[in-house]
């Protein structure tokens, strides 16, 4: 049997941004869903998940859990048998962006949540077409299940994250770099520099998604995932 599957959700969403990769990869591997919702850094938020995760483990990051991903890479290289990223980006937050963080925060603390939310997930970030509708009222309910407390951790850990491209040079598992052709938060060319900095990266660009592959094109991130788990592991 496959090692576990440890699946690190996106920013302001609960384990549903995977429920259908978890209904159809359940049934062959030990998949569990790990919050990154704890701690105002990305070091704490790792630093706190290393203790409740496997000895060994598969780790997939969707957006802000691919940057908490790269960080358990920088931490914990051994422990990690392969990892996949998925709508993210290793570079630092820029001083623009983390300012612009400081309004949503003040919102957030007056109960303008959603409003916040909605200003943050833009429907442009997603593929066009029926599903988008859907998609944007099930971000809207993991977010507000979450709270205004989680969305000011989670936007003080994003403001302060640290560049993570060296931790991927020097990453040496089989790793899947997937992103939709739609994702304009985070570019195909964004996930093709992180391909390229991978020594086992495989790129993969999902035609009808953008910044929430797991929920737009469901069935082909899922084969995404089963092929990368089958993938070999590389020798260290």
């Amino acid at each position: 049997m496959a090692e576990p599957l440890v699946l690190l959700p996106g920013m302001m969403c609960d384990a549903r941004v995977y429920g259908p990769q978890i209904a159809e990869l359940s049934s062959e591997m030990a998949v569990m869903v790990a919050p990154v919702t704890q701690g105002e850094r990305i070091e704490e938020i790792a630093s706190g998940l290393l203790d409740l995760l496997p000895k060994r483990f598969a780790l997939a990051g969707l957006s802000m859990g691919g940057i908490v991903a790269m960080e358990l890479l920088r931490r914990a290289p051994d422990r990690i048998t392969r990892i996949a990223l998925m709508g993210t980006s290793p570079l630092a937050e820029t001083p623009a962006a983390a300012a612009n963080r400081e309004p949503q925060i003040v919102k957030a603390r007056a109960g303008e949540l959603l409003d916040v939310m909605r200003e943050e997930m833009k429907p442009e970030y997603l593929a066009p077409g029926s599903q988008r509708a859907d998609v944007l009222d099930l971000v809207m309910d993991m977010a507000e299940v979450l709270g205004p407390e989680v969305f000011i951790r989670q936007s003080r850990a994003l403001q302060r994250r640290r560049d993570q491209q060296a931790v991927l040079r020097k990453c040496r598992a089989p790793a899947l770099v997937l992103c939709g052709e739609h994702d304009q938060l985070c570019p195909v060319k964004r996930h093709s520099f992180m391909a390229e900095l991978i020594p086992y990266a495989e790129l993969k660009v999902l035609e009808g998604a953008g910044h929430l592959p797991t929920l737009e094109q469901p069935s082909a991130t899922t084969a995404a995932l089963r092929a990368w788990m089958r993938q070999p592991l590389v020798l260290q």
